[in-house]
């Protein structure tokens, strides 16, 4: 491997000891009422020589679930939740991001407690396949937010990010990215508004802006990251051609810029002429995703200066040790892919280390 992985690295106010971390990845494994309970602690804690470990997907509201079981960060009962999750994390030497998520759209009543529609920058369905404990079913055709809706998901972004810091998270990562919420906010063909949060590459951007900048004023810009994934076709979103999509991001890691944030993450589709150009916009520290990235390539974008983290998704997923493999050349177990979505132990918290081979 290659010797840049294991430089320390300062990303805000934490000192990492090297350059991975732990990619976001939903595994649906939170009580009904969206707390974490042990084995979401236990899954952390695993993983914390990963140094970085941001968590999977959390609503940071009733309205922002989409997906059954999947963790928020909104009630009391949340933040005694991730207080356990913090702690183990911590006392194995790791450092605790929780990934804000409000899927927008992408939902469906049918798994959330208030049974609501979505709620969504139009009134514009995914179009996608949801399962549900019913079944799988279309996504809905949404509501579409009004002032008064954006003004209090805002509010809301800011206070789940207070209560994330009052469980002893280190910070947290803002998504908007993955065809959710604030993506479905840039993109045009999920975005038809004509008030000043749509039409233009400016009025689009506003929302993310608006929400990163709340957080940031909530529990500090060195403690608040963000994920984008520019051209990233999921959640039946569709940005445009190459130039649109290149203009419309430019734009808005202009505009996060300004508020210096403590990274950047980015989820990369492939365009290595944006990310070298968001890369000299960046003030911070960049974290890059690639699908389909080799155990040898994983280095790949820290040596081309590039990006100075790479988060690791599936490798950590089945490998709690995936460090120390890394660091020895050890072979990695392979995801059992039966088991990433819900359950219990099985596929989450057993897969067998160096150590302790099953």
């Amino acid at each position: 491997m290659s010797a840049s992985l294991w430089q320390p690295f300062t990303l805000g106010r934490v000192r990492l000891p090297h350059r991975l971390a732990l990619a976001p990845m939903t595994r649906n494994r939170a009580g009904a009422d969206g707390t974490p309970g042990p084995l979401v602690a236990e899954y952390y804690g695993q993983r914390a020589d990963l140094g970085l470990i941001i968590t999977e997907g959390t609503q940071p509201s009733a309205d922002g679930q989409g997906y059954l079981n999947t963790p928020g960060i909104y009630t009391p009962e949340h933040v005694e939740g991730w207080r356990a999750v913090a702690d183990a994390v911590h006392e194995r030497g790791g450092v605790l991001f929780v990934q804000l998520m409000h899927v927008g759209r992408m939902s469906h009543p049918d798994n959330t407690a208030h049974h609501r529609r979505p709620v969504a920058p139009s009134a514009i369905s995914a179009d996608q396949d949801m399962v549900t404990a019913t079944g799988t079913q279309k996504t809905p055709v949404p509501r579409e937010m009004t002032g008064e809706d954006i003004e209090l998901t805002i509010a809301d972004f800011a206070h789940a990010a207070a209560s994330a810091i009052e469980a002893g998270a280190d910070g947290v990562e803002i998504h908007a990215a993955n065809g959710y919420l604030l993506h479905q906010f840039l993109s045009p063909n999920a975005n038809h508004r004509t008030d000043a949060y749509g039409g233009s590459i400016e009025n689009r951007a506003r929302f993310v802006v608006d929400v990163a900048r709340a957080v940031a004023d909530r529990i500090g810009a060195d403690r608040t990251g963000i994920r984008i994934s520019p051209a990233m076709p999921l959640g039946g979103i569709a940005e445009g051609d190459t130039e649109a999509v290149r203009a419309q991001y430019r734009h808005l890691v202009d505009e996060l810029a300004q508020l210096n944030l403590a990274y950047l993450h980015v989820h990369h589709a492939g365009d290595d002429e944006l990310l070298g150009a968001l890369r000299k916009a960046w003030p911070t520290a960049l974290l890059v995703v690639r699908y389909g990235r080799t155990r040898e390539q994983i280095a790949d974008d820290i040596d081309a200066g590039l990006a100075d983290i790479a988060p690791l998704g599936r490798f950590a997923l089945a490998n709690p040790d995936v460090v120390e493999r890394l660091r020895t050349g050890a072979a990695l177990n392979d995801v059992d892919f039966r088991t990433v979505y819900g359950g219990g132990a099985a596929g989450y918290t057993d897969y067998p280390t160096l150590d302790s081979p099953n």
